[in-house]
């Protein structure tokens, strides 16, 4: 069996990112905030920063956290989760129970 050393940042570029790119969610570039959906990456919150954050007209509908693919992302939810709570209320596209995003992902790229 080969040992996978592929860092979380590899993972993300190589299987995360282009997988986000297909579904819809393109990286915003710069201060341009588009109606369109888009995501950002190191999303900054009260609690840390998001990997990602997927945004909708100007909200955020999810957080995404990621995870090197030899680790598994099930066990990790609760990070996004932590997340999507210090979301800024300003951005928040409502809140459920303290969540400020109404979808929480977790993945290693693989998994999701």
């Amino acid at each position: 069996m080969v040992k996978n050393d592929e860092s979380e940042w590899k993972t993300r570029k190589k299987r995360i990112d282009p997988k986000l790119d297909a579904a819809g969610w393109k990286l915003a570039r710069g201060q341009a905030r588009q109606q369109r959906p888009f995501r950002t990456e190191e999303e900054e919150t009260e609690n840390g920063p998001a990997d990602y954050a997927l945004w909708l007209d100007e909200r955020v509908v999810g957080v995404v956290e990621a995870k090197k693919v030899t680790v598994g992302p099930q066990n990790v939810l609760t990070q996004a989760a932590r997340y999507s709570r210090g979301i800024d209320p300003s951005a928040a596209y409502a809140n459920y129970d303290g969540h400020r995003a109404p979808f929480l992902y977790s993945t290693n790229g693989e998994v999701m």
